[in-house]
């Protein structure tokens, strides 16, 4: 594991308004080196703040923060890394057949630049596969481009089956992935959304 996860403590939490701004600096940053690798997974220049806006006011966008930030207040760093995770089912993506109701959907991840290759995006989805396994539903979704082999491949590997490709000319994704939840831990990062399930 990349040695900033040993350095730097890290944390899962809902994100706020104000962590808008560092949100959008990541994503578009993410878009920016997918662009280099000739993907087309998002805009070019990221998402605008109309799109991100509702995922946190709806609470389902988590950040992952390097905690030593928080020792300079003057530091604006942008997030370590960013997922959604909600119950939307994109409706051009999956059918009535599939049984949308059945699973969590995760959009918009992204780590940053300098943490790539950490294992934080395996810790993420080992995450939200939890989160779906809690939740009591039996899957965990996503979509990524339907020219991107190695996201694609990457996914395989990390247990996700591909259910089908859907080619809309308008979308760049339409890659579709499931695995099965499962209750699984992890150490890399500590969860504060867990003391929110407890205090509600």
């Amino acid at each position: 594991m990349h040695t900033n996860t040993l350095l730097h403590p890290l944390a899962l939490r809902r994100a706020e308004p104000e962590d808008l701004r560092g949100i959008l600096t990541l994503l578009a940053d993410t878009a920016e080196w997918l662009y280099s690798q000739g993907v087309r997974q998002w805009p070019r220049g990221g998402f605008g703040p109309e799109r991100i806006e509702p995922l946190i006011e709806e609470r389902v966008l988590y950040l992952l923060d390097d905690e030593l930030r928080y020792l300079d207040p003057d530091e604006s760093a942008p997030p370590v890394a960013t997922i959604a995770l909600d119950g939307h089912a994109d409706p051009e993506f999956w059918a009535l057949d599939d049984d949308p109701g059945a699973a969590l959907y995760v959009h918009k991840l992204a780590v940053a630049r300098p943490w790539s290759g950490s294992g934080l995006g395996d810790a993420l989805l080992d995450w939200a596969g939890a989160s779906a396994h809690a939740a009591g539903l039996p899957l965990l979704r996503l979509d990524c481009a339907k020219g991107n082999r190695r996201l694609q491949d990457y996914y395989r590997h990390r247990g996700f089956r591909h259910v089908r490709t859907v080619d809309l000319p308008h979308r760049a994704s339409g890659a579709l992935f499931e695995r099965h939840s499962e209750d699984l831990s992890t150490t890399a990062f500590r969860d504060l959304t867990m003391a929110e399930l407890i205090s509600a």
